[in-house]
């Protein structure tokens, strides 16, 4: 019996197929040094116009992903469910959703210079809508997938399990700036409760799951040399409470009543100066790893963008204390930070530019290619191409 041939998929879509959710960082990573930089207060803050560009890139590469993502599902859906059956790469999925807040939180402080405070008001919050919904959605499924689907042990544990659980938190920091566009009154305190609720999940889950990969790296070595980098996601949870919270409490006044307003900015104060000084402990603790895998030979690959989306939410961390504290040693952390996040961005992208310019990112696939000697060994390695 003849059947006739299925088309093959366009080259450009072929290409695609190991496109996975890890891209979703390069939109992260970049709309983070708009916000951040939007959010320092020191004598030299940087050009508006400069993180307005940044910005307008961040939105452009939400734009190209979103489109080729969609490719990805229609050519090539076997590798799209392979990735969520993947346990190295179905965290990943958390990245889109934070890469939607992202770009949204960047529109009204850094992209307004461009298309104006009403159209960066109105496009954060729609990508502060579908952030949240899919953001709530990672952080259901992924679990889950991971408790009756995917098989790993404790000495798996990665980093990169924070990612769906961390999208909550990112939520939890841009819905605040949204509180006081609504009306008085009800509409503004559920918002506001709402993000508190929303920094609240994602914390307890962090603090479930972060012991686990602290105990992995005791107990088991190092990481692997192209994962290393992934040990600074773990400071996305810490400065990104710490942005939550301090956001929190200064769109509280006019939303809730007192106390608890005054109560709200008490906690930023007192939950933000100890998670800031973990997150500087885990920073050098992160940095020790990666110098070391550096010595040992470590090249790029696309775990280098965990270098700039958690740098950056410390550093917008660090400028929310310097607010809520009136001290001048967080105005300092957070422009020594965001030099770091600057640095890291750099690399991060001249890397992936040279990568995608040689095809070493994005090989073109093999007319047929041999089944892998286990279920998660191909998807594995493309998590961190």
């Amino acid at each position: 019996m003849v059947t006739a041939a299925q088309p093959l998929p366009p080259v450009r879509a072929a290409r695609l197929r190991h496109l996975g959710p890890n891209w979703y960082a390069c939109v992260m990573g970049t709309a983070i040094v708009g916000t951040a930089g939007a959010a320092l207060s020191g004598p030299a803050p940087v050009a508006r116009g400069v993180l307005a560009a940044v910005w307008a890139l961040s939105l452009l590469l939400l734009t190209a992903l979103l489109t080729a993502r969609a490719l990805h599902w229609r050519h090539h859906r076997d590798q799209a469910r392979a990735h969520l059956l993947d346990p190295a790469v179905a965290p990943f999925y958390g990245c889109l959703a934070m890469a939607l807040l992202a770009v949204g939180a960047g529109a009204p402080t850094a992209g307004r210079e461009l298309i104006g405070t009403r159209a960066a008001v109105a496009l954060d919050a729609v990508l502060f809508t579908a952030g949240t919904a899919v953001g709530l959605g990672a952080a259901v499924a992924v679990p889950y997938l991971m408790a009756v689907r995917h098989r790993v042990g404790a000495e798996q544990a990665s980093p990169v399990w924070l990612l769906p659980l961390v999208a909550p938190m990112v939520s939890a920091s841009a819905g605040p700036p949204l509180v006081h566009r609504l009306p008085p009154g009800q509409p503004r305190a559920t918002l506001l409760l709402a993000c508190l609720a929303l920094s609240g999940m994602s914390l307890l889950a962090v603090l479930l799951t972060l012991p686990l990969v602290f105990a992995r790296l005791i107990t088991t070595g190092p990481l692997p040399l192209a994962l290393t980098p992934a040990l600074f996601l773990v400071l996305g949870p810490l400065g990104q409470s710490t942005t939550a919270v301090g956001l929190i409490a200064d769109a509280a006044p006019g939303a809730v009543a007192a106390p608890y307003d005054r109560g709200l900015a008490v906690l930023s104060v007192l939950y933000g100066v100890p998670v800031m000084g973990f997150a500087l402990l885990w920073l050098a603790l992160a940095t020790a790893h990666v110098v070391r895998a550096g010595r040992r030979g470590m090249g790029f690959t696309m775990t280098w963008w965990a270098f700039t989306f958690p740098v950056g939410t410390c550093v917008t961390g660090a400028a929310t204390l310097a607010r809520h504290t009136g001290l001048a040693v967080y105005d300092a952390l957070a422009a020594g930070l965001y030099g770091v996040l600057v640095a890291a961005w750099l690399a991060a992208a001249r890397g992936t530019v040279r990568g995608l310019l040689s095809g070493a990112l994005l090989p073109a696939p093999r007319r047929a290619p041999a089944a892998p000697p286990s279920g998660t060994g191909r998807t594995r390695s493309d998590a961190v191409r």
